[in-house]
């Protein structure tokens, strides 16, 4: 019944393509959320992954007394997370500084660069730190992860 010249489509043609069209985009925005929280987790344990490393090495270094003499309440491990950064003096050495992290990494729960930090006096479930030396971090989110576990637990 349509001219040949007539174009375009009719009410009921765009109904059920902006039905078709919302139904797809509401999939796909929990999917996009998925992704993303899935990736900050990643971002997370690469993190804590690279600072704990740091953190472990500082210890060694220090147990093989290749840091010189220690303060007493920090156990062998660094004063603060600052401390990897600028780079430790190895005994015996004039110049020579050790870096044992290039950067503080970012918290990607927080998106900021303030971490957790233990200290191997406090109690293991503190969210305060004691200040004496730096034996563990964690992030300062208060959400929890999809298995139900607290992202600052990890």
């Amino acid at each position: 019944m349509r001219r040949k010249n007539q174009r375009g489509l009719t009410l009921i043609e765009l109904i059920v393509a902006f039905t078709i069209l919302a139904l797809l985009s509401t999939m796909a925005v929990p999917l996009a959320r998925y992704k993303i929280r899935r990736d900050r987790e990643h971002d997370l344990r690469a993190a804590l992954k690279e600072i704990r490393s740091a953190i472990d090495k500082y210890k060694d270094l220090s147990d093989t007394q290749k840091l010189g003499p220690q303060k007493l309440d920090t156990d062998g491990y660094p004063e603060s997370l600052e401390q990897l950064v600028e780079g430790v003096k190895l005994a015996g050495e004039v110049d020579k500084k050790v870096h044992l992290l290039r950067r503080i990494p970012k918290d990607p729960m927080t998106n900021s660069y303030d971490w957790g930090k233990h200290s191997t006096r406090d109690d293991p479930k503190a969210q305060s730190w004691g200040g004496q030396n730096v034996f563990d971090v964690f992030t300062k989110s208060t959400e929890k992860a999809r298995d139900g576990t607290a992202y600052a637990e990890w």
